[in-house]
């Protein structure tokens, strides 16, 4: 097949190749369940959902595994603050999950591990990288991974030993034999829920994190995958553990591919928890519908940063309102029923050219365009067939265009006035540079304001 894809492990565009003949059989490393799921979440899934879509489009079954982690710190954290069982935090958030998810039109994947239900495997692995003495039991009752005697770790992350050394971050009173080590099988602590443990004969305990993935990963699609993906930051060090424990117990390579989709940048820093500066899906989904923020996602590479901000979402949702404005002026006949696209067809060819280039969807959503601008002048009924069945393979184009645009020109309204207000309460405070910024903002998107003593109203800009 023609499809090329970026392989972190190579560090190079590689042409894809399955194990199995029209067969693939991809994991990616999903969501830990306490808290709602953010921005970062949807841009990783989202990126992942135009994987396996692309790689349906091209005649291939998909095997796509994406885990649920419900048992870890942060959630056993979480479950104590909010006084409750561990299992009703993780189920109220996964319902969380998949409304924010559904929403967005990301697919279900094919099997959707949770890791509670994998315990049993986990300890299997831990036993045999005992056996081949890869694991200790450590001081604290913890069973550890010996990073030093697998040999090539670090070869994802493209780190020797000694580099990642200089990098750690684990006390020097650890009970560890080497800092860099990993835990694969944690021992209860006393200040732990019930609901945190479970009896093995390296005592009670619960699974490490890492141990968790290569669990479901090799009981859900065997001990050697065709793709395994996550976000930039689970490369190291989730993937680099994942690998050595998974490899240093079968002997084998855990997978052929390596993807990873970039982060999501706010004022140039990472979106991240740690730094206050996310947020979730939700509260995005409370000034822009769903298909905007996949557009604003799908429209950026895969592997590129994103930078988050109103002004870019907007900016997205103005442009996907020009794909649908191009598919309303062909009539309702254009979304009665879908027609199979035609890969011959110039357009539908370059489509293919870009998202065979390593999932190029900046390439493919500028034929999207391209296909739009000739539906406009045109108003040709196939032309707008094309471009819906297009926009199929990215998850966009698929509501009704004029149930879209009004729904559209609502939304857009209700963010203008909220930016007014925003505007008048930094007005309020003195902060004229922020009052300013809001309307050349405004200004940008072809809305100009005017202040008057009954307040502030806006008229589009000619």
């Amino acid at each position: 097949m023609s499809l090329r894809l970026y392989n972190t492990m190579s560090r190079d565009i590689e042409p894809f190749k399955p194990i199995e003949a029209g067969h693939v059989r991809m994991y990616v490393c999903g969501i830990t369940v306490y808290d709602f799921c953010h921005v970062g979440h949807a841009r990783a899934n989202i990126a992942f959902d135009v994987v396996q879509r692309w790689l349906k489009t091209s005649g291939l079954r998909v095997t796509y595994v994406r885990n649920i982690t419900d048992i870890d710190d942060k959630i056993i954290r979480r479950a104590v603050q909010n006084a409750e069982p561990i299992r009703t935090l993780t189920s109220r958030m996964i319902e969380a999950m998949h409304q924010d998810f559904d929403a967005l039109g990301i697919e279900r994947p094919t099997v959707e591990p949770r890791a509670t239900d994998y315990v049993p495997q986990m300890l299997d692995i831990v036993r045999q990288l005992q056996s081949r003495a890869l694991a200790y039991r450590a001081e604290d009752g913890d069973v550890n991974f010996a990073v030093r005697r697998f040999p090539g770790y670090g070869r994802l992350s493209g780190k020797s030993l000694d580099e990642l050394r200089a990098g750690e971050r684990v006390a020097s009173a650890d009970a560890k034999e080497d800092p860099l080590d990993f835990a694969l099988w944690k021992a209860t602590k006393a200040d732990e829920p019930a609901d945190a443990r479970w009896d093995s004969d390296f005592g009670p305990g619960r699974p490490g994190w890492h141990i968790e993935c290569s669990a479901m990963a090799c009981a859900t699609l065997g001990e050697t995958l065709d793709i395994h993906g996550g976000g930039a930051d689970l490369q190291f060090p989730h993937h680099e553990n994942e690998i050595a424990q998974s490899e240093g117990a079968s002997g084998k390579p855990l997978a052929r591919y390596w993807m990873h989709n970039g982060f999501v940048n706010v004022d140039n820093q990472k979106m991240s928890k740690s730094l206050g500066n996310f947020f979730t899906i939700r509260e995005v989904l409370q000034r822009f519908d769903p298909e905007t923020l996949r557009f604003f996602i799908v429209r950026a590479h895969y592997r590129s940063p994103l930078n988050h901000s109103d002004h870019h979402l907007e900016d997205a949702r103005a442009s996907l309102l020009r794909l649908y404005t191009a598919l309303a002026r062909a009539g309702q006949a254009a979304v009665a029923q879908p027609a199979p696209v035609d890969w011959t067809d110039p357009y539908a060819a370059r489509f293919k050219a870009a998202m065979d280039n390593d999932f190029g969807t900046p390439e493919a959503v500028a034929v999207l365009f391209d296909l739009a601008g000739e539906v406009n002048r045109t108003q040709d009924l196939a032309r707008a067939h094309l471009l819906r069945g297009l926009g199929a393979c990215l998850g966009l184009l698929q509501q009704d265009p004029q149930a879209f645009l009004q729904a559209g020109v609502a939304l857009q309204a209700d963010a203008i006035e909220a930016l007014i207000a925003e505007r008048q309460q930094a007005k309020q405070a003195r902060d004229f540079s922020r009052a300013d910024a809001i309307r050349q903002q405004l200004l940008a998107q072809g809305i100009a304001l005017k202040d008057a003593a009954s307040g502030t109203t806006w008229t589009r800009a000619d």
